[in-house]
């Protein structure tokens, strides 16, 4: 089915915003990914704990001030494990191998699915 001239325009005008956009979302997709830092963790969690039990001895204790310091040592601990990043992480080797087919255009990419759909015949 053949399609008017205004559909075609709006088809073309879609293609290159997808294009346009297309560059953003892929680079954007690796933004943020960092391996954790267990060190961080394990450290920040250790000392989060011992300001949580320096606050239940106060309480028992009745010493107020000993409390106070052990929440700051609890709030430390946990912004320590939350906060401090590790090494950005090296894409999966399949990531790597797909980068080539990534230079070919979106629509290249689908007009090869649909005619390895069809069984190799193009319409």
């Amino acid at each position: 089915m053949a399609l008017s001239e205004h559909e075609q325009r709006l088809l073309e005008e879609m293609e290159r915003s997808l294009y346009k956009n297309e560059a953003d979302v892929l680079s954007a997709e690796n933004f943020g990914r960092r391996a954790p830092n267990y060190t961080a963790i394990g450290i920040g969690t250790v000392v989060a704990v011992v300001g949580l039990i320096a606050m239940i001895w106060s309480v028992q204790a009745d010493q107020t001030v000993v409390g106070i310091i052990g929440f700051v040592v609890a709030f430390g601990g946990v912004m320590a494990a939350l906060s401090i990043p590790g090494k950005a992480s090296a894409p999966a080797p399949s990531e790597k191998a797909a980068k080539p087919a990534r230079s070919r255009s979106l629509m290249d990419q689908l007009n090869e699915r649909w005619e390895r759909r069809q069984g190799g015949s193009s319409v």
